[in-house]
């Protein structure tokens, strides 16, 4: 098939791309790395009258410190968090990610605004965002607003973005000495949507985890915190008790969705061997 025909603005500044989405009302998409958008248009699950380009918009790129936060622009490619060393240095957790998504083709292309703003249950950064405590900085008609990543996503392909709304960055906690991560997926071929995958973020003294934050992918309808499986864990040492009480508590922490490709038990199950696998390495020091 072919997209039906529509009309192109190239906007060079965040309000020209508003103001543009704004005379358009609902038949108007912004467009990026266009690695969703451009495969929708052409199966003409998506039909608007006017693609507004913003991949020239220079306030939507770049990588900086700011305070106790990183700010990535909604433009930061894919590629870029595998090459940029704020990110490896401040949030490396997403830098373990990249690898995973996809393929470098698609990876030179798609930007990491544009991965948040689609919220694939399935996708990689995501639901990294949750595990990282991330804030998505949005700009819209109304001016420029703050939103916690917990409170962004809502459910399938759903987010908080409202009409005529875009992300312009997302700040992310700065990583700590005290801190320590780790990331893993499960899928058929390296590159294939994960059956399941999961990245967490933890604050330790010495053995003791103080605070940690888990979340999964391709396990609902959104990106998943499992906080029952946080709350088991923090204040303790990783044993494998512990280790076998928070893979317990995925039984109330996810629901996965019933599957042609995966039965919910097996998705579930695959879960709490990737969740065990990355305590492991927690415990070893990753």
């Amino acid at each position: 098939m072919k997209a039906r025909a529509f009309s192109y603005f190239r906007a060079d500044t965040i309000d020209q791309a508003l103001d543009a989405h704004a005379r358009a009302g609902d038949d108007a998409r912004f467009i990026a790395g266009g690695q969703s958008l451009v495969p929708a248009l052409s199966l003409r699950l998506q039909a608007p009258r006017l693609l507004i380009d913003i991949t020239h918009i220079a306030e939507l790129r770049g990588v900086c410190r700011e305070g106790d936060t990183l700010r990535i622009g909604a433009l930061t490619r894919h590629c870029e968090m595998l090459t940029e060393p704020l990110i490896a240095a401040f949030a490396p957790l997403l830098r373990a990610a990249a690898p995973f998504v996809a393929h470098p083709a698609i990876r030179n292309r798609g930007t990491f605004g544009g991965s948040v703003a689609l919220a694939d249950p399935a996708s990689e950064f995501p639901a990294m965002t949750l595990a990282l405590d991330a804030e998505i900085e949005i700009a819209g008609p109304s001016g420029s607003r703050r939103l916690k990543a917990d409170d962004f996503f809502i459910d399938l392909f759903e987010t908080a973005l409202q009409p005529g709304e875009l992300i312009t960055a997302v700040h992310v906690p700065l990583f700590r000495s005290n801190q320590r991560f780790a990331f893993d997926e499960l899928a058929r071929r390296r590159g294939d949507y994960a059956l399941v995958g999961c990245g967490m973020l933890a604050t330790q003294t010495g053995d003791r985890i103080d605070d940690i934050r888990i979340s999964f992918f391709s396990v609902g309808n959104t990106p998943t915190r499992v906080k029952g499986a946080e709350t088991a864990l923090t204040g303790f040492s990783l044993d494998a008790a512990r280790i076998a009480a928070a893979q317990a508590a995925l039984d109330n922490d996810l629901a996965p969705p019933e599957s042609d490709e995966v039965p919910p038990m097996m998705r579930l199950h695959l879960a709490r061997v990737l969740l065990g696998r990355l305590l492991g390495r927690l415990g070893e020091g990753a």
